[in-house]
C-alpha cells in the first residue's frame, strides 16, 4: 500500500512541474526577446516522462525544449523586433494545445490525489480490522 503512495507521490510531482511549464509557456507566448534582451524568441518548454529502458523500474521526467516546432512568423514591420522583410518571429507556443495540456495535467493531479485518499483510507480501515 505504501508503494501505491510512493508513486501517486512522484506521479504528484511530475504533474506539478507540467503545470509550472505550461504556465510559464502561457506566460512567454509572446516574448520576442531573451534574458539577455537579444532578439530571440521564447522557445516552448514540455515536460517529458520516461522510465528507464534497461529495465531498473526508474521512471521520472525531464524538461526539454521544443525546437522541432518553427516559430510564428508574423508580418509586423513597425514592431522593434521586425527583421528586414518585416517579419517578427514570435515563440510556437499555441495557447490552445497549452490549455488543453493543462486541463489534462491537472486531471491526472487530481487522479493522484484521489489514489493517495484511496490508499490512506484503506491503511486506516486495515489499522482498524487489526485492533
Amino acid at each position: 500500500m505504501l508503494n501505491s503512495i510512493d508513486i501517486s507521490t512522484s506521479a504528484l510531482v511530475a504533474q506539478r512541474h507540467r503545470l509550472n511549464t505550461i504556465a510559464g509557456n502561457i506566460a512567454n507566448a509572446s516574448t520576442t526577446r531573451n534574458e539577455r534582451d537579444e532578439v530571440q524568441p521564447f522557445q516552448r518548454r514540455i515536460v517529458e516522462f520516461y522510465e528507464d529502458a534497461q529495465g531498473t523500474g526508474e521512471v521520472g521526467f525531464r524538461v526539454e525544449v521544443d525546437t522541432a516546432t518553427p516559430f510564428r512568423r508574423e508580418h509586423d514591420p513597425g514592431h522593434p523586433d521586425a527583421g528586414p522583410d518585416g517579419y517578427v518571429n514570435y515563440p510556437n507556443v499555441e495557447l490552445t494545445s497549452e490549455f488543453v495540456n493543462a486541463m489534462l495535467a491537472t486531471r491526472a493531479y487530481e487522479a493522484n490525489v484521489s489514489a493517495v485518499q484511496m490508499a490512506e483510507e484503506m491503511t486506516q480501515l486495515t489499522l482498524q480490522i487489526l485492533a
